[in-house]
């Protein structure tokens, strides 16, 4: 039994060597021509209306105020 963990390891290393050196062909290469993707684009006002609607939310987010919506009445010296 002393020579049972040296020819496992042989024989998983040389297993090892044997699929990995079958694991491709030598298929000759494809050759293609490269095909252009024309992307169509929709009209400028299109592409205008979603920035518009973000930016009108982010002013009336800023505009609003962070209390729920109360007024602060100070009273004392300021």
């Amino acid at each position: 039994m002393k020579y049972a963990k040296p020819v496992t390891v042989a024989a998983m290393s040389a297993a090892m060597t044997a699929t990995s050196a079958s694991a491709g062909g030598m298929a000759p290469a494809i050759e293609m021509e490269p095909v252009e993707i024309v992307e169509e684009t929709g009209s400028g006002s299109a592409n205008l209306i979603i920035p518009l609607i973000l930016i009108a939310l982010i002013a009336a987010a800023a505009s609003s105020t962070s209390n729920g919506g109360e007024d602060v009445i100070v009273e004392g010296p300021v």
